[in-house]
């Protein structure tokens, strides 16, 4: 099973015009969790774009062609790519010339965003919320399987036989389909044989088995090997060296970020009672190597996924050497214990 991280790149705002010191230093902070993934042996990084003065990520493919220069090996995605707002053409150019700079290391998140500041901002109505996702995802699919192409759609202008370049590395990149819990998105990515990526933010991580047997059964009803579909699992995540350490630690920050949306979405206010819940519940996962461990093999006995992503959250309260521990504990102390236990249970099913 491949293990990684994606991160939104949480920033406190700077406020001003320029002469960005925070964002400047959230950017190579970024960076430095990135090599630091690699160099501990992690499968894959992805970075959310966002329009907020709270998240630096906007250009996730800018970010990552950086990061492309100082790793060797990490899969560089996004998490996600807001199709819905974006132009697949542009968006495919930008992740070709990235996969290009990498030697075939980048990778598609698609998704049609937790945020909707991206909509007014590049000139699109709410109202075509799921047509633009639809429409757009299906000419970002169809550049990825052919250099010249033909199209129509409704919100962008056609393509007459025209080709898109620069080609990647890859034979074609990797597509995947980001979900939260809609059981539509599901059925899209099944049927469209998109490896999906769901997003486990709040309930018992056994609420979304029906989604990912909906994604299997659309897919097989689709005629599509699914055996051979990618699936991914993403949630909060924090480590430290003990259980109560790592729950001290990242509580401020969790709960100051939580809060902050919350007041957004009018969601009633974090308290630790909570966090605690969700901490030993709930898909949080935030605890001990060996807590840490236990969880992520219990999402594989669930959902038997192929990867799982840990979203990381900084902010001023967790000082980054603490951010840079986790990944240095996810690395090399979880995930090989991770890909073991995984391994061992796969064998003895298939020699049962």
């Amino acid at each position: 099973m491949e293990l990684g991280i994606s991160s939104f790149g949480d920033v406190t705002p700077d406020g001003l015009i320029g002469k960005a010191s925070n964002g400047y230093q959230r950017m190579q902070q970024l960076l430095e969790e990135i090599k630091l993934a690699d160099q501990t042996g992690l499968d894959v990084f992805a970075l959310g774009e966002h329009h907020r003065p709270d998240f630096v990520v906007s250009s996730p493919e800018v970010i990552l062609a950086a990061a492309a220069s100082v790793t060797k090996t990490i899969r560089l995605s996004s998490s996600v790519t807001v199709l819905s707002s974006a132009d697949p053409v542009r968006t495919f150019q930008n992740f070709a010339s990235l996969d290009l700079i990498s030697a075939g290391r980048a990778e598609i998140m698609a998704g049609r965003g937790s945020f909707i500041e991206s909509f007014p901002l590049f000139g699109y109505e709410l109202n075509d919320y799921d047509e633009l996702f639809t429409e757009k995802l299906d000419l970002l699919v169809k550049i990825n399987q052919q250099e010249r192409v033909s199209w129509q759609g409704h919100h962008r202008a056609g393509i007459d036989n025209l080709g898109i370049y620069p080609r990647p590395y890859q034979p074609s990149i990797p597509i995947w389909l980001a979900v939260g819990g809609t059981p539509a998105s599901a059925v899209r990515a099944g049927q469209m044989n998109l490896p999906m990526t769901v997003a486990m933010l709040g309930g018992t991580p056994d609420r979304f088995v029906p989604l990912v047997d909906l994604f299997r059964q659309s897919a097989a009803k689709a005629g599509h090997d699914v055996s051979q579909l990618p699936l991914a699992m993403n949630s909060h995540f924090y480590v430290a060296d003990d259980s109560q350490q790592a729950s001290d630690e990242f509580f401020p920050t969790y709960q100051t970020m939580m809060n902050r949306i919350g007041r957004e979405r009018g969601w009633p206010p974090l308290n630790r009672e909570q966090f605690e819940y969700m901490r030993q519940y709930g898909p949080l996962l935030v605890g001990s190597p060996q807590e840490i461990i236990g969880k992520i093999v219990h999402f594989h006995d669930l959902f038997q996924n192929t990867r799982y992503l840990a979203q990381l959250i900084s902010g001023p309260q967790l000082p980054h050497a603490n951010v840079l521990r986790a990944i240095e504990l996810f690395g090399t102390k979880i995930a090989p214990a991770v890909r073991e236990q995984v391994a061992n249970k796969q064998e003895v099913s298939t020699s049962k």
